[in-house]
């Protein structure tokens, strides 16, 4: 696995690791665009840095790739440590929702259970329509705010303190209800 270089910006990092995923598998742009369902022109923008990915098509690659966003996003990390104080924690925003999501967990391989921070705006709402690998294990604990979290069909209406331990089997949609942003902290462990 050929990693970006650890000198380039975050989102070139994400485009190089998206083209080498694709690379990798032995897949053409069209045949990604059938594992996915994102148009090849939009998955060509994506790997060539043009455009920042979406949640929702981060989630998609993800399912087409069969790994966690967290997984993905910590492979283009610059630097591996054991240890990462809050400010060097890795921070990827949404840029059609403004979803926030911080990696918490320092990035390693080898390991089966990662943390993840989000904060999703008050009325945005990101939806999954399968799981990047069929059974994580999700341990999601509300710090503030309220969310609406759908797993295959059943809706959860979660605040601040409450924890909701589920497996991720088929689409999910997140949606902050406001008035003030949903603020969350997931644990997530691989089958």
């Amino acid at each position: 696995m050929e990693q970006p270089a650890a000198h380039a910006p975050f989102d070139q990092r994400l485009a190089a690791r998206l083209a080498s995923l694709r690379l990798e598998r032995g897949w053409t742009l069209e045949t990604l665009a059938e594992h996915s369902g994102i148009s090849r022109a939009t998955l060509s923008r994506l790997e060539r840095g043009e455009t920042s990915p979406t949640a929702a098509l981060l989630g998609r690659l993800c399912t087409a790739y069969e790994r966690p966003m967290s997984r993905l996003l910590a492979e283009v990390e610059a630097d591996p440590q054991q240890f990462i104080p809050p400010a060097a924690q890795p921070v990827w925003t949404d840029p059609e929702t403004g979803f926030r999501r911080r990696g918490i967990s320092p990035p390693a391989s080898g390991y089966m259970t990662e943390m993840v921070e989000g904060a999703l705006p008050p009325g945005a709402a990101i939806g999954y329509q399968a799981p990047p690998v069929p059974g994580l294990e999700h341990h999601l604990w509300m710090l503030a705010g309220r969310l609406e979290l759908t797993l295959d069909g059943t809706l959860h209406a979660l605040s601040a303190g409450d924890c909701l331990r589920y497996r991720l089997t088929g689409g999910s949609r997140f949606h902050c209800p406001g008035p003030q942003a949903a603020h969350y902290v997931i644990a997530i462990t691989r089958p």
